[in-house]
C-alpha cells in the first residue's frame, strides 16, 4: 500500500501543517515558547511515526510505529488542552484541531486493533 495515499497519512500530514502553523502563531504572536515547542514535537511526530511504519520490516514493527504514533496523538491532546487552559488557544480553536486529533487517535487505535487480530 502507497502510505502517502492512506488516509492515516494524509490525515496526520495535514494535522501537523496546522501543527506547524499553531506553533508559529503562539511563538509570534503570544510569545509562548515552552508548550508550543512540546506541541510543535508530538504533533508533526504522529505522520513521521505513520511514515515509519510503512517502512516496517514485520507486522511487529509496523505496529510497534503505528503505536508510537497513537500515543503521540494523546500527548497532543494534553499539550492542547493545556494550552486552552492556560489562555493562549481560544476554545474555538482548540475544538477544531482537538477534535482532528481525536479523530486521527481513533483510526491509529483502530489499526492497531486489527493488528492484533492478525497475529492471533
Amino acid at each position: 500500500m502507497d502510505i502517502n495515499k492512506s488516509i492515516a497519512y494524509q490525515k496526520a500530514y495535514q494535522f501537523a501543517i496546522r501543527i506547524v502553523k499553531a506553533y508559529k502563531y503562539l511563538t509570534e504572536e503570544k510569545k509562548e515558547y515552552v508548550l508550543s515547542k512540546q506541541l510543535l514535537r508530538s504533533g508533526t511526530s504522529i505522520g513521521a511515526n505513520i511514515a515509519e511504519a510503512n517502512g516496517g520490516i514485520s507486522q511487529a514493527d509496523f505496529r510497534s510505529k503505528m503505536s508510537i504514533a497513537y500515543k503521540e496523538t494523546l500527548e497532543t491532546k494534553y499539550w492542547l488542552s493545556l494550552l486552552k487552559d492556560t489562555d493562549y488557544i481560544e476554545e474555538k480553536a482548540f475544538q477544531s484541531i482537538h477534535q482532528d486529533a481525536d479523530e486521527i487517535s481513533k483510526i491509529l487505535f483502530s489499526i492497531i486493533k486489527r493488528t492484533e487480530k492478525t497475529d492471533n
